[in-house]
């Protein structure tokens, strides 16, 4: 497929700034993939669309601030970082800008010289950072980072986004954007949940670069997905082998909860068995993949030529998905990781 037939066009004022004052208020659209059928909902409304034996798999991944402000030693000018991955305890692979100053053996200072980082290498559009840390580099990280907004949403970091912009399950420290699906959200709903007969499974998978890297690619199929780290506990996925002898729905919650289940699957003589694993994927999923695990889908609305996009249209179709998205614009509703939600069923 092209990568023009994954485009849309979406009024800017429907680019979601701020979170909305309730994590659960957001609009639900519900689409019926066999069928094509919409329906307007609200996120309030979701358990209605579950039934006792489902089986939904949240990604409890946790944001950490990714996103550092300092100077080249003995020189003016900023410098802006994007920490993507940790390659060691205190090397990392990140995103730099103004990349084109930014040389191997360039020391880089951070918080008034609290943290220093040397650039040890280059590897394409990173840049490899080794930390220089006096004391406990993610305690550091924490006090002088700042929160990794995407840069569609145009204003600063605020005080809220320290609160919102995690999940309220997150747990294991390593994303750089938020599984934005499970920002919708509350601990009450998911007792809700629990309360009529529906199982939860948590799995990891750190969103990084790979998750948000739009393709450039005009034949989707040469696009190369970075590899991002994920980890399937054995509880895990005993649920998921179960729900699914049993015939009941998985239903992952966000893309990344889907690329981890669909990585992780394995054919074996009886069927296709999910493996407890820890070890990282670049799985690519488009239009012609056959999903092994995932037999619902709860997602945000995505950007246009990114992957995120291309999977939700392998997932229900694509001309399903872009009627969807033309009735979320037309309904008004609101966009991306702060915006509303979309249920595939």
């Amino acid at each position: 497929m092209r990568l023009s037939d994954f485009d849309y066009d979406l009024p800017r004022e429907l680019i979601a700034q701020h979170p909305l004052p309730e994590r659960d208020a957001s609009k639900l659209l519900v689409l019926h993939r066999d069928s094509g059928r919409l329906k307007d909902s609200s996120f309030k409304e979701v358990l209605t669309f579950f039934k006792k034996g489902d089986l939904l798999v949240l990604n409890d991944t946790k944001v950490f601030k990714a996103r550092l402000l300092g100077n080249r030693e003995g020189l003016e000018g900023k410098v802006e970082v994007l920490l993507s991955d940790r390659r060691e305890d205190d090397l990392y692979a990140a995103l730099c800008k103004p990349s084109r100053k930014l040389k191997q053996g360039t020391t880089v200072v951070f918080g008034d010289g609290l943290l220093k980082a040397e650039i040890i290498g280059i590897e394409g559009e990173f840049r490899l950072l080794r930390f220089k840390a006096e004391g406990d580099l993610t305690g550091l990280l924490e006090k002088i980072g700042r929160v990794p907004l995407p840069p569609y949403i145009k204003r600063d970091v605020a005080a809220e986004d320290e609160n919102r912009y995690q999940t309220v399950y997150a747990k294991n420290t390593g994303a750089i954007a938020a599984p934005t699906a499970g920002l919708h959200f509350t601990d009450d709903l998911i007792n809700a949940i629990k309360a009529k007969g529906v199982d939860i499974a948590y799995i990891t998978l750190h969103v990084g670069y790979a998750t948000f890297k739009p393709v450039t690619e005009e034949d989707i199929s040469k696009h190369k997905m970075h590899k991002e780290y994920y980890s399937i506990s054995g509880e895990a996925a005993g649920k998921v082998n179960n729900a699914k002898r049993n015939n009941n729905r998985v239903i992952a919650v966000g893309t990344t909860a889907c690329r981890a289940l669909e990585a992780s699957a394995k054919e074996e003589a009886a069927g296709c068995e999910l493996k407890a694993e820890s070890c990282k994927t670049d799985l690519f999923i488009y239009p012609g993949y056959k999903f092994k695990i995932t037999d619902a889908l709860l997602t945000n609305f995505h950007l246009p030529h990114t992957t995120l996009l291309m999977l939700v249209s392998a997932f229900a179709g694509r001309e399903h998905i872009l009627r969807a998205y033309q009735k979320a614009i037309d309904l008004r509703y609101r966009f991306y990781s702060y915006g509303d939600a979309m249920l595939v069923l």
